[in-house]
């Protein structure tokens, strides 16, 4: 009879570890990715261009070494990468997720124990005889059989999750590689001020003091000196401010960097007083919005938390229905110690607990619900991811043909300014001009060339910021290459 129980027992528990392990359908929704809520094309007309660009693939396709052809903005980025301290701390939560998920996915299968214990008990004689017992087995204590998907869509949120945190780490570092160009190109934007501003304050000295002769012999009259004064005054304040800008910069990209700036990468930062239009490209491939849904990583991030959140619906339906434990041993018992082991002394048992939630006070209809609003909230915020990524490349589209148009306008505004004030100083040096005239013709030439270094400054972040917006800087180089950061 003993026997029949032990087999029946072996039977029922190997049948429920079958149901348990060959995985079971959980009562989640079936995921259906929502309609991207834009357009299937991204805009046209006089400040897009050519809509035609769009088939020469994606700038995600483009490495970061490829889209940027300046050496030392390499050395920026890869410094970057190495020690910047947002990106670690993205790399850590990722590691973090990990293993939160392996934690939920570990209560799929039994957890299995092995140990031994011994029993000394004394009692008084009327109550009981003196009793020893030894005992050595494997334990199975309290495995939940996932009938009804609970646990397995826990580990499927769980996973989701992990796979969430980590775009967002690839989001951090495309942010990043993008912060540093911009950081870098600001730096030199500021620096090439400095040195505009420093060469004009040379020039309003000899004007000042060219000036200054003149009233002293009487040729002008003294307004004219106040007013190349106040010129000069000017120039020195552009200089004060434009050395300002150039430390804050570097200050910015040392944060960035996550180290101080080397010896090597000073020295050459402070050489770098111009700022060339082939820093970057001047054609970023957009591509379709279709594919920002998966080269986007920010997107795919907001995917990842909607799939979450379709799991925990699949956990609280599964809730309602009961739960069946199982906890078991198995192994030997004796009340001798050197018969432990001896024929005869193996034992086990075996404890199957079901609980059926009969009232809790709508606890898990509210959980339910909770789940079923939360799927809602994560698919407006994707719906929103993929609105932002289409009106930031729209943006950045928008800005790539007109930016060209600006820079050849203020190239020539910078010219025409330059021989204007060349014929003004020439006039005025032969007493055909007045004072006002050359200084006038001088603060034109000057302001048209700030307003040129800020265009080139204007137009290059834009193609940053649409290089980064289309998915690009995650690897170092592109697919064709064999290197990948």
């Amino acid at each position: 009879m003993i026997a029949q129980h032990k087999q029946r027992g072996a039977r029922v528990a190997a049948l429920l570890a079958s149901v348990a392990l060959a995985g079971c359908a959980t009562m989640a929704p079936k995921y259906e990715r929502p309609v991207a809520p834009v357009s299937e094309s991204f805009p046209v007309g006089a400040a897009y261009g050519d809509a035609a660009a769009a088939s020469k693939g994606t700038a995600a396709d483009i490495g970061w070494k490829e889209f940027f052809a300046d050496p030392l903005l390499h050395q920026l980025i890869d410094q970057s990468l190495t020690n910047n301290r947002d990106l670690r701390v993205a790399a850590l939560n990722v590691e973090s997720a990990r293993a939160r998920y392996r934690v939920q996915r570990s209560e799929l299968l039994p957890n299995l124990s092995v140990g031994a214990e011994g029993t000394a008990q004394k009692l008084p004689s009327d109550l009981f005889y003196n009793r020893r017992q030894y005992q050595v087995g494997a334990a199975v204590s309290a495995w939940e059989l996932d009938l009804w998907g609970r646990i397995r869509s826990l580990s499927d949120q769980a996973r989701e999750a992990y796979f969430a945190v980590e775009e967002n780490r690839t989001a951090a570092q495309l942010s990043l590689v993008a912060e540093v160009a911009n950081a870098y190109l600001t730096l030199r934007a500021d620096q090439a001020m400095l040195r505009l501003s420093q060469d004009t304050l040379a020039a309003q000295k000899k004007s000042y003091d060219l000036t200054n002769q003149l009233v002293e012999v009487g040729n002008i009259a003294k307004l004219d000196l106040r007013r190349t004064e106040v010129a000069l005054r000017t120039a020195e304040a552009d200089v004060a401010t434009y050395t300002r800008l150039a430390a804050q910069d570097r200050n910015a990209l040392a944060l960035l960097l996550g180290a101080p700036l080397s010896a090597d990468l000073a020295a050459q930062l402070g050489a770098a007083t111009t700022l060339p239009d082939g820093i970057v490209p001047s054609d970023v491939p957009a591509g379709l919005p279709s594919d920002l849904l998966t080269r986007r990583p920010d997107i795919r991030a907001a995917e990842h938390d909607l799939k979450g959140a379709n799991a925990s619906i699949g956990a609280a339906r599964a809730a309602f229905f009961p739960t069946i434990t199982l906890t078991g041993s198995g192994g030997t018992a004796s009340s001798s110690l050197d018969d432990l082991f001896s024929s005869g002394s193996g034992a086990w048992s075996f404890m199957p607990r079901i609980n059926l939630p009969i009232f809790n006070a709508g606890a898990l209809r509210a959980n339910l619900d909770q789940a079923k609003v939360q799927k809602s909230i994560e698919i407006a915020t994707y719906e929103k991811a993929i609105q932002t990524a289409f009106r930031e490349v729209s943006d950045g589209l928008a800005g790539q043909r007109t930016f060209d148009d600006q820079i050849k306008a203020e190239q020539s505004r910078e010219a025409a300014s330059g021989a204007a004030f060349k014929l003004s100083e020439q006039r005025f040096k032969e007493g055909e001009d007045n004072n006002l005239a050359l200084l006038d013709a001088q603060r034109a030439h000057y302001g048209s060339q700030q307003a040129l270094v800020r265009a080139r400054l204007a137009r290059l972040s834009n193609l940053i910021n649409l290089y980064k917006a289309l998915g690009g800087g995650w690897t170092a180089v592109g697919p064709g290459q064999s290197t990948q950061r």
